[in-house]
């Protein structure tokens, strides 16, 4: 959900009517908190605990006591509100302090980023707000009921307000905080009882009591001085002033800035985002000189560990100096900045904030798009390369890229990843939908940002779609002589997914694909899907698709599959996926069915008394228990009859990228941790191949489905083999624009499959049936293939 790229504040606690507070006067035991506390005070609070980039998994409040003598808190409680909030959550407190002692009270935890806390002395369950609120430390343990005077309530120990928002506070609040820092007191014995004054946005320390040292003085800086010509600014966590700039977007929770008069350094950026934790109270065209502190903020903290950094001002304090021009748009693409065009990164080893030997916006896409980080940028028409993401991100580029499909994409290949392209994201306004091959009108203006593994082009008005024309492709019909065997990802296919998409699947079978005579499926699930229960059978989601397709006009099919051990296939968990059989009853095609298949049984390769081969069990799965199938898909072998010649037919579906180093992310070149699980798999497929043809070198044998890697990949290569028994890869005989199956991010790529023994080539012909991927309005996100052979006899005696 694009939405959540820039999300860093936990809401505060929910506001209760005051009328459910528990009634009854407050017991004095110590003096109001508008007396200076001599003993036990609030040295620290913390808000931000598990949120993206936090040090520290919780929220929590520290006490320190002052006096010489132990303190007895046994009956005491810390409380938080909201910071407009009269609805007080309680902690209680037990033990004692001793003197000059800390003690730390755990609050909630976020979405888990950080380290562990060090151990509390109590632990309470209350999220703060990262950025505003209030904490009270009372000498009893009834909620508060005090409205916005709760800092002289009767209990009331010691009092932080924090935040501007905070409408309670003592004199006046503590700074506004964040994910990554705490109001720390700037002399843990001192209390003023002005939190303004006694409190600074430090970086949190639990336990550990800290004296803030005064504020440095500034350091003068230029905007492209903080960007430096690196992933990382020279001046990370300095103390920026007199750092001047227009406004030129607004965000939910700060502004990015641009310096009109830009230095002669085109790798160097020239905005900056400045974090504000709430809505800004600047304008676009506002004039602004901003202090603050330069930030490297990760998204996804530790979560988001391949993401790169986007450079920023935290705590900053912001002052309106006039209004002027927003800069004209930086174009990139023809006329303006020209992307590199094969290369994302070519000088690292690593992690690119480290091992870099140069960064080379000329060569290096990576670079060319960090050099750009925060600007106010623009691309004159920009052409979509892939469909709007259910996370309204469209993949565009300038015009004149590199090598395109036959459809408008452009090509994954494995010496070009594409680094001119760029998704437009809805952070700050609507994205349309659209499909590969449109154009967008005009020159489409945003400010340049980075999230989720990529570069993001951040639109301020919706841009107009002209549509490229592209419609979804329908294949030939096979000949009376030609059996068709066709590949189709259905995508988590269960009958929860309602009619809408059983029928839409069946048009696709019926009229895309031509009815094909054999139809291998991939992600088919069990009769409830997702819900994990004890059902494997898939018989009614399959049955579901024979009828959409019978309802549609086709003609009727049948199915072979073998139901897998419960929980052990992987995908949606719950779904029991698993890969199967269709195929035409009214057409000179036979299933040979022969008992003893099973979820763990391995068919073999037999034979009859004239030494031709056969499948031990058909259908069968092939060699369930190698551990390349460790929750996987294991595929399925069916032994079919055409006009009496004999077809082997093995549907796979391979382990997912899920886990590789994303192409954008800031370690390069980078790793494919998935692919050596593919390789096995592709070995284990290869050798049931090579016992098939050892029997006969002339079998018949398709090999097809979801192999979750390229034309070009080692698992294809494992999969071909060598010789006079390699195999024939059919998106390898396509040209160049035309071999993709699938469009991630923007790229079009093969990921599905259909080989081929090379007896069958002489007489077939093979289709990528592009009617999904390029979409928005998918019925799954792979596009089916479809291969049309005429089998010869397996066997002459």
């Amino acid at each position: 959900m694009s939405a959540l790229n820039r999300s860093r504040r936990r809401l505060g606690a929910l506001v209760i009517s005051s009328s459910l507070v528990l009634a009854g006067a407050a017991v004095a035991i110590a003096a109001p908190a508008d007396a200076a506390s001599s003993d036990v005070l609030i040295t620290e609070v913390y808000g931000g605990g598990g949120n993206s980039g936090a040090p520290y998994t919780n929220d929590f409040i520290e006490l320190t006591n002052n006096s010489a003598a132990a303190v007895d808190v046994s009956g005491w409680s810390v409380q938080y509100a909201s910071a407009t909030g009269g609805s007080w959550q309680v902690t209680k407190l037990s033990g004692s302090i001793a003197p000059g002692a800390v003690y730390l009270v755990q609050e909630g935890a976020g979405a888990g980023a950080g380290q562990p806390m060090p151990t509390p002395d109590v632990t309470g369950t209350i999220l703060m707000s990262a950025t505003a609120g209030k904490v009270a430390l009372v000498t009893n343990q009834t909620a508060l009921a005090c409205g916005t005077t709760c800092h002289a309530a009767d209990g009331v120990k010691d009092y932080v307000g924090y935040g501007a928002t905070a409408n309670d506070s003592e004199t006046s609040p503590a700074p506004g905080l964040s994910n990554t820092t705490s109001a720390t007191r700037k002399v843990p014995t001192t209390d003023t009882d002005n939190n303004s004054a006694d409190f600074a946005a430090a970086n949190p320390s639990p336990g550990t009591l800290t004296s803030t040292p005064p504020e440095p003085d500034p350091v003068g800086a230029k905007i492209h001085d903080i960007q430096g010509a690196a992933h990382l600014s020279p001046l990370n966590g300095k103390l920026v002033g007199n750092v001047t700039g227009v406004v030129t977007v607004k965000s939910s929770n700060g502004f990015w800035f641009q310096d009109p008069q830009p230095d002669d350094n085109p790798a160097t950026s020239e905005g900056l985002f400045v974090f504000t934790s709430s809505a800004p109270t600047v304008a676009v065209g506002d004039a602004v000189t901003v202090q603050g502190t330069v930030a490297e903020f990760r998204p996804g903290g530790s979560g988001g560990t391949d993401n790169l950094t986007t450079t920023e001002l935290t705590n900053p304090k912001i002052t309106v100096t006039g209004t002027a021009s927003v800069p004209a748009p930086t174009i990139v693409g023809p006329g303006g900045r020209v992307p590199p065009s094969t290369v994302i990164d070519d000088d690292s080893s690593g992690n690119v904030e480290t091992t870099s030997t140069a960064f080379d916006p000329a060569n290096d896409g990576l670079d060319f798009w960090e050099s750009l980080e925060g600007m106010w940028l623009g691309i004159d028409q920009p052409e979509v390369t892939g469909p709007t993401s259910s996370f309204r991100e469209l993949s565009v580029v300038p015009a004149g890229s590199s090598v395109r499909t036959v459809r408008g994409g452009i090509l994954l290949q494995k010496t070009d990843s594409n680094p001119e392209r760029v998704l437009l994201d809805d952070v700050l306004t609507p994205i349309p939908d659209a499909k590969t091959g449109d154009k967008l009108a005009g020159v489409v203006t945003g400010v340049l940002d980075y999230s989720f593994g990529n570069f993001k082009l951040l639109p301020t008005q919706t841009p107009t779609v002209i549509d490229g024309g592209v419609k979804r492709e329908t294949t030939q019909k096979s000949s009376p002589l030609q059996v068709s065997v066709a590949t189709f990802n259905v995508e988590n296919l269960d009958p929860s997914d309602g009619d809408a998409k059983f029928d839409g699947l069946a048009q696709a079978v019926v009229k895309n694909l031509a009815s094909p005579d054999i139809l291998g499926l991939e992600e088919v699930q069990d009769n409830d899907g997702a819900t994990n229960s004890a059902t494997t059978s898939a018989e009614l989601t399959l049955n579901m698709l024979r009828d959409a397709i019978l309802k549609a006009g086709g003609p009727e099919y049948a199915w072979r599959q073998i139901d897998p051990v419960d929980d052990q296939e992987g995908g949606e968990p719950g779904g029991n996926i698993r890969v199967a059989f269709m195929y035409r009853t009214d057409r000179p095609v036979q299933f040979v069915d022969r008992p003893g298949g099973g979820s763990t049984v391995a068919t073999t390769i037999v034979t009859d008394r004239f030494g031709r081969p056969h499948l031990s069990a058909s259908p069968g799965r092939v060699d369930p228990a190698n551990p390349a199938w460790a929750a996987t898909r294991v595929p399925l072998a069916g032994e079919f009859k055409w006009h009496g010649q004999s077809l082997f037919v093995v549907v796979n579906h391979f382990s997912s990228k899920g886990g590789d180093d994303p192409l954008w992310g800031r370690w390069q070149p980078p790793v494919q941790v998935t692919a050596a699980k593919r390789h096995q798999q592709a070995q284990a497929v290869r050798g049931f191949v090579d016992q098939i043809l050892a029997k006969d070198s002339g079998a018949n044998v398709v090999v097809l489905g979801d192999l979750n890697d390229f034309d070009w990949s080692e698992t294809a290569d494992i999969l071909v083999g060598a010789g006079k028994t390699a195999l024939i890869d059919m998106p390898r005989t396509l040209p160049l624009p035309e071999r993709y199956s699938y469009v991630f991010e923007g790229n079009s790529q093969i990921l599905d499959q259909i080989l081929i023994s090379q007896n069958l080539k002489p007489a077939s012909s093979y289709d990528v049936v592009h009617m999904n991927a390029e979409f928005p309005d998918q019925i799954s996100d792979h596009d089916p293939q479809v291969v049309r052979i005429t089998p010869y006899p397996s066997w002459v005696g």
